[in-house]
């Protein structure tokens, strides 16, 4: 006979450290996606939403690369369960993308003449004081700010 599959999720050891906090960044997103839009252009309607994602992924990544206070087994069950975006991370491990805000701004297929986001751009470089992300408002992710 197969076994049968239940709804319980067996927790790994460490879980309880990060999961207040985890838990406060989901009732943000929660409380960001029920907010209402009147006043915003459509791209900013979902900005807070980018921004807790955003927060939420470097969180993790923070505690597992930078301090090594989790587990790799808690590492990969909060990536598994959808905490922390896989990709994200991913591109902050590699050289020039450290601080990297969303996929978004560097995929060529989203801007025009097939470049990357103009948030991408070190400061020393731009012509425009402020430049806000038209996909998450960042103001600024190079490597080089």
């Amino acid at each position: 006979m197969p076994r049968v599959k239940t709804s319980r999720i067996k927790y790994p050891e460490g879980w309880e450290l990060i999961e207040p906090t985890l838990a406060e960044l989901d009732a943000k997103m929660r409380e960001a996606g029920n907010d209402s839009n009147d006043g915003k252009r459509k791209c900013e309607a979902l900005w807070p939403i980018f921004k807790i994602a955003h927060q939420r992924s470097r969180y993790l990544y923070d505690l597992y690369y930078v301090r090594s206070e989790i587990s790799k087994e808690l590492y990969e069950f909060c990536l598994e369960q959808g905490h922390a975006d896989r990709n994200l991370i991913a591109k902050w491990k590699k050289p020039g993308y450290e601080r990297l805000c969303c996929l978004h701004c560097i995929q060529p297929r989203d801007h025009n003449f097939a470049t990357t986001c103009a948030c991408r751009v070190p400061k020393h470089l731009r012509e425009a004081a402020v430049i806000e992300c038209v996909h998450c408002g960042c103001q600024g992710c190079a490597s080089g700010d």
